[in-house]
């Protein structure tokens, strides 16, 4: 007696893969563009985050940004340690701050990603230095006269805009 077996023809797999990858090009395109997104998000939430460290330093400082001196050493060590109202961490009164944990966060975006070095800038418009810096470390662009920051990257958001302008 002869036992028949059963196995799937190969038009039958081949109607498999095809099913496959048309699933695979529909579904690839939609995770790329979350994962996007997500680094967006945590852009706008860091940026945010920043701000409000630096805003909530002055307010409480008479008016001074941190880093005033003009170096990032300082910068940090105003954000992420307490101070008192002239934005030392020795001396009577330390009762500021901290307003970071742990200083500033990695960029989620663009060819420096996970880069968190500060350019201290002077630069009326921060948007212009972002294409003269060659050094890949830096993540952040700070003018320590106006309080403002801004990422360092000229890449672009899905709609379009550029990230530095956020």
């Amino acid at each position: 007696m002869k036992t028949k077996t059963r196995a799937f023809s190969l038009v039958e797999l081949v109607i498999v893969v095809v099913i496959i990858g048309v699933i695979a090009a529909i579904a690839v395109p939609r995770i790329s563009r979350g994962a996007r997104g997500a680094g967006e998000s945590a852009l706008r939430g860091n940026l945010a985050s920043l701000r409000n460290s630096i805003d909530m330093f002055s307010a409480e400082h008479n008016g001074a940004w941190p880093g005033a001196d003009g170096t990032e050493a300082t910068l940090i060590t105003q954000l992420t340690e307490k101070t008192n109202v002239s934005g030392t961490t020795s001396g009577g009164n330390i009762i500021y701050g901290p307003y970071l944990r742990t200083g500033f966060p990695g960029v989620p975006v663009g060819p420096n990603v996970g880069e968190n070095g500060v350019m201290m800038s002077t630069a009326a418009d921060l948007t212009t230095v972002v294409d003269e810096i060659t050094d890949t470390t830096i993540g952040w662009i700070y003018n320590y006269q106006t309080g403002d920051i801004i990422v360092n990257t000229d890449d672009t958001s899905e709609a379009g805009d550029g990230f530095e302008t956020y």
